[in-house]
């Protein structure tokens, strides 16, 4: 009993915070703008700690593989991996809304600010993968340039041969002091993400019900089924029984902290500590994770076939014509992958929805803010996602 304690004590006093937060959330709305900056704090610790991490890792993984084949196998394996899962994602929930259609959907007339810019798509594809100055890569808000930069530094620290030895030793020694760093942090998450779900309780959960609580129900339904159903599945290829065993075990943890902060960024720490717990390589988990915490969600695809599904129900048209479905799963990809390196690129995605199916400005409001309610579990779907493909990832590449 002692040993289960032990071993589960992280989780029992995460969950703890958690609840509380919510009971207080329900019953005592009034103080939660007090509770908020505890979160707040929190969550900023945890956003300044993961930059660096991610940085050391990525460049710490690439620089300490022995064999150029394995970092090729790998990041072909990974694009593989992304590509099947977020678009058997979109599929299944294409089959969701054609068995379970949602009905009783009309316009909405909300107003929504859009915010329109002068600068060119050119300068707008140079700015998602590159930043003006060097200390602007450190900034959660230039993830896909932090990517690149700590791909080309892992690798070039290889190619520096024994000239590089003391490099290499940095930022493998650097990404240890980042992981030290951020379990240190993680001591403080029952009262930083129970401060936070009892605001989020208060703030969102009225928001639940009325015009969007069919297409809620359906997402939510449809999300929980897929993440039960098809990560098991993931993770019965991926390992047998024991590997289903090994990823549920360890993927509470991850699960908890994504729901609580709505942010995978923010889930990547718990995510790397599941996956060493897992025992996948950290030249496979370390590469995975955070390039697939910005160009891989689950969630996200999902999400995006909710909205334009919605959007369809909304202006009367139809969303199973084959060309408007083909559209859809491109947008998905897009939205997915691309625009999940770009800073408010849920709202790019939305952007191009509109303009590609012509869709009137009164759908905009309801995709908005379909977005906005789905996040919880879409970052759960999204965060936990990484976890799964690193399993994915090592079944196929061994190091």
């Amino acid at each position: 009993m002692k040993e289960v304690l032990k071993n589960y004590s992280g989780i029992l006093l995460l969950l703890l915070g958690i609840s509380v937060g919510s009971i207080i959330g329900i019953v005592a709305p009034h103080i939660v703008d007090y509770l908020k900056p505890l979160g707040d704090i929190f969550l900023n610790l945890l956003f300044v700690s993961v930059v660096p991490l991610v940085f050391f890792a990525v460049s710490n993984s690439i620089a300490s593989l022995e064999q150029q084949s394995k970092f090729g196998k790998i990041i072909f394996t990974m694009g593989l991996t992304f590509l099947f899962f977020i678009l058997t994602a979109a599929v299944f929930t294409i089959c969701a809304v054609y068995l379970f259609p949602v009905s009783g959907i009309s316009g909405s007339q909300e107003a929504v600010e859009e915010v329109a810019s002068g600068e060119s798509w050119g300068n707008r594809i140079v700015s998602f993968f590159t930043v003006g100055e060097f200390t602007q890569l450190f900034s959660r808000q230039n993830m896909l340039a932090l990517l690149i930069f700590a791909f080309m530094t892992g690798f070039s620290a290889r190619r520096a041969g024994e000239k590089g030895q003391v490099f290499r030793a940095f930022i493998a020694s650097g990404y240890e002091v980042m992981k030290e760093l951020l379990l240190l942090i993680m001591k403080a998450a029952p009262i930083g993400l129970g401060a936070y779900f009892a605001y989020q309780v208060a703030t969102l959960g009225p928001q639940l019900f009325g015009f969007y609580a069919k297409p809620l129900g359906l997402y939510y339904i449809a999300g929980v089924i897929y993440f039960l159903v098809f990560f098991s599945l993931y993770a019965f290829i991926a390992g047998g029984i024991s590997g289903i065993e090994r990823f549920w075990k360890n993927a509470i943890y991850p699960t908890v902290t994504a729901l609580s902060t709505c942010s995978s960024f923010a889930t990547m720490p718990a995510n790397l500590q599941a996956a060493s717990n897992m025992r996948i390589p950290s030249q496979i988990s370390n590469i995975v994770i955070p390039i697939g915490t910005t160009l891989h969600k689950n969630g996200s695809s999902m999400s995006s076939i909710i909205k334009i599904y919605v959007a369809f129900m909304i202006i009367g048209r139809d969303f199973f014509d084959p060309v408007n479905l083909l559209l859809a799963l491109g947008i998905t990809v897009f939205v997915s992958i691309v625009a999940g390196g770009i800073p408010n690129g849920g709202y790019i995605g939305e952007m191009l929805m509109i303009s590609v199916y012509k869709l009137p400005a009164e759908a905009i409001p309801a995709v908005m803010i379909i977005g906005t309610l789905v996040d919880p579990l879409a970052t759960v779907l999204n965060a936990v996602g990484q976890l799964i493909a690193s399993m994915f990832v090592n079944r196929f590449v061994k190091v």
